[in-house]
């Protein structure tokens, strides 16, 4: 497996930002697509970014689209999710995914490897 250890997160107030970032353990980071995931309570756990191996495509949910902003930096085996103007909708644990594919996606199953996530709180 491929450790993805996320950090980060906390609490917030409405219109603030957070920088989270995800380091991967592995020599190959450069060939693995990205994602950032998240799953508030009682909710299934939802697409939010992708990047691919180059950082020179990337993908968001219509709901974070203009608002957050994925990178990574393969010479530090980093991936990022810039979030700006957080709302409290965008409370979750928010989970850093790899996937064995040089190309983004938005797809849940296409991910081989998770993080054990980073809560993000944002409070009204």
């Amino acid at each position: 497996q491929v450790p993805l250890v996320e950090s980060g997160g906390g609490l917030v107030p409405a219109g603030d930002s957070l920088r989270l970032s995800c380091v991967a353990s592995v020599r190959t980071f450069s060939r693995y697509g990205m994602g950032w995931f998240r799953q508030a309570p009682g909710k299934d756990r939802e697409f939010v970014a992708s990047i691919n191996w180059s950082g020179g495509t990337s993908y968001y949910a219509d709901s974070v689209k203009g608002r957050f902003t994925i990178s990574r930096d393969n010479a530090k085996n980093t991936v990022y999710l810039k979030m700006n103007s957080l709302q409290p909708e965008d409370t979750a644990v928010y989970y850093c995914a790899g996937r064995f594919s040089e190309d983004y996606s938005a797809r849940l199953p296409d991910y081989n490897y998770w993080g054990q996530g980073t809560q993000v709180t944002v409070s009204s």
